[in-house]
């Protein structure tokens, strides 16, 4: 804060915050924060979580929605220790978050006092950069370049920063960091050329979609190479967004997982060109290729580790709306076959007296939904039922944490919603994925932001439990938790909540919200008692 006339580290922080549009802080702050937080302009918003896997959650929500920069800000070891697993879905999601740790005074660290911290390294290599600024007045330009090296690198950027920099005197020297960075996306055709020369010589291309393909140009450019080739189009396995709109009649499904699978799923093709993804990502180890003889693959994508890491013919490291776009006009058309979309089939109705299943409550839910929803999903035992009755029908009409960590949804849910108040979100989440989340549930009531939680609860970990079973585990040792009750927790937190436990109550509860979810200022959640799936096909 300024003292007098003095110009201070904070009010230089808040200058750079307010010219790069960084201008909301999600923070569960500690008394290492203090000095940058008391006295906080009212031109700069402030969002508080209740732990901070939700802190850096609701960040990466906001910075999804937004595509640029959001910035959390947490308390030294515990805050940042306790979000490692958040600040790793980030990274994994592509999401472009400035975080800032605090920490003992710069003054007596060398004694390590209370609340020292041994900060680098703490968090891996998650983080696509990490700063520990060498003086107080560097902190500005710290922040600055952060914000460069998280669009950059599309992840977590983190700062470090002593507690007494803040209210140290800003002596305007120079910030370390440019006012703009320009990244051009323009391919020229002559890059193209050995890419377009490939799929030409196809005799049956496909495609293969991911997340770096979520984007409305992106959309559109895909949709005019596949009609262009009449090809079949796969999403990605695992993917954190939906990489082409999955109601198109060419849209063949989710890829599967393994490598037998994958192979069967290709077969016949002879070139297979990924986009915005890296080829393949796998769950389960099989032994074998990943693909027959004679299948050549190609990758296009803006993400440099994706491209460095895929066993590819060939791979391009460009724009994938840029370069599908001028790649749709380069590949010679072909006689469209036969479309491959299949319309899901409903789940036969559950009958009077009989428990939901999971895919009731989302066969409702799709019926219900407009186009526009977002739907954050984090429900690993349901995911294949989510695919395929909940089809993303516009660009960021899916989220998921591509990192597999539980505790993302909810607060991926309410930072998403924060951000486009007026778009449909919904959080589709697991009672056990619930659990490490739920502290967000409060944020969303305490904000006024108008998601709705659905949460599948069948009272244990159905993943584990079919997992254990698959690999002959025999009876699991953990046990089932059926006497916790999201809706009560919920409800303590301030957030509305009711009890599901019929087909009829499901359909009266979804169809008074439903219509209301593009306007509605109070978040809701949904408790709906589901019987445990049988099978689970990763």
């Amino acid at each position: 804060m300024s003292t007098g006339s003095m110009t201070t580290v904070s009010d230089a922080v808040f200058d750079v915050l307010r010219r790069t549009g960084m201008t909301t802080i999600f923070s569960n702050p500690g008394s290492t924060e203090i000095p940058m937080l008391a006295g906080l302009p009212g031109d700069l918003d402030f969002v508080l979580a209740l732990h901070e896997g939700s802190v850096v959650g609701m960040a990466t929500g906001w910075a999804i929605a937004h595509g640029r920069p959001a910035v959390a800000l947490l308390h030294t070891t515990a805050g940042l220790g306790n979000a490692v697993s958040a600040i790793a879905t980030a990274r994994v999601n592509r999401a472009p978050v400035v975080v800032v740790v605090g920490q003992q005074d710069r003054r007596h660290l060398a004694l390590e006092p209370f609340l020292a911290g041994r900060l680098h390294g703490l968090a891996g290599d998650y983080p696509v950069w990490t700063d520990h600024p060498l003086r107080a007045q560097d902190v500005p330009g710290a922040i600055a370049r952060a914000r460069h090296e998280a669009v950059t690198g599309r992840g977590p950027a983190l700062v470090i920063v002593p507690m007494d920099d803040w209210s140290a005197e800003w002596d305007g020297t120079v910030e370390a960091a440019p006012a703009t960075v320009m990244r051009p996306v323009a391919v020229d055709e002559r890059d193209l050329a050995p890419l377009a020369s490939l799929i030409a010589a196809a005799d049956s291309p496909a495609l293969v979609v991911g997340a770096g393909a979520d984007s409305a140009e992106a959309w559109a450019a895909l949709t005019s190479l596949v009609e262009r080739l009449g090809c079949p189009v796969w999403q990605e396995s695992f993917g954190a967004r939906a990489g082409f709109p999955q109601d198109h009649p060419r849209f063949a499904g989710f890829l599967p997982a393994d490598r037998s699978g994958l192979r069967a799923t290709l077969r016949g093709h002879d070139v297979v060109l990924v986009v915005g993804a890296a080829a393949f990502r796998q769950y389960p180890y099989e032994p074998g290729p990943l693909v027959d003889p004679g299948t050549r693959i190609a990758v296009v994508s803006d993400d440099p580790a994706e491209v460095h890491r895929s066993p590819a013919e060939l791979a391009m490291l460009a724009d994938p709306a840029a370069a599908c776009a001028r790649l749709a006009a380069l590949v010679p058309g072909r006689a469209p076959a036969p479309p491959v979309f299949r319309a899901p089939t409903p789940p036969v109705p559950a009958r009077a007296g009989e428990p939901l299943r999971a895919a009731h409550v989302l066969h409702e839910l799709a019926v219900r939904l407009p186009p526009e929803a977002i739907v954050v999903e984090e429900t690993p035992s349901s995911r294949p039922d989510l695919h395929r009755l909940l089809r993303a029908r516009r660009p960021l009409g899916f989220v998921s944490a591509a990192m597999g960590g539980l505790g993302f949804a909810l607060p991926a849910t309410v930072g998403l919603r924060m951000a486009l108040p007026h778009r449909p979100v919904v959080g589709v989440v697991g009672d056990g994925s619930s659990i490490y989340g739920i502290q967000a549930l409060w944020s969303a009531a305490h904000y006024r932001v108008g998601a709705l939680f659905v949460v599948l609860a069948n009272g244990r970990y159905a993943i584990m439990d079919r997992l254990a079973e698959k690999n002959g585990a025999g009876k699991a040792p953990w046990p089932a938790f059926t006497e916790v009750s999201l809706s009560a927790m919920a409800r303590s937190l301030g957030c509305p909540a009711i009890r599901l436990d019929s087909h009829a109550d499901l359909l009266a509860a979804l169809d008074e919200v439903v219509p209301t979810l593009g306007s509605r200022t109070e978040p809701l959640l949904l408790d709906v008692a589901v019987t445990p799936d049988a099978e689970f096909h990763p």
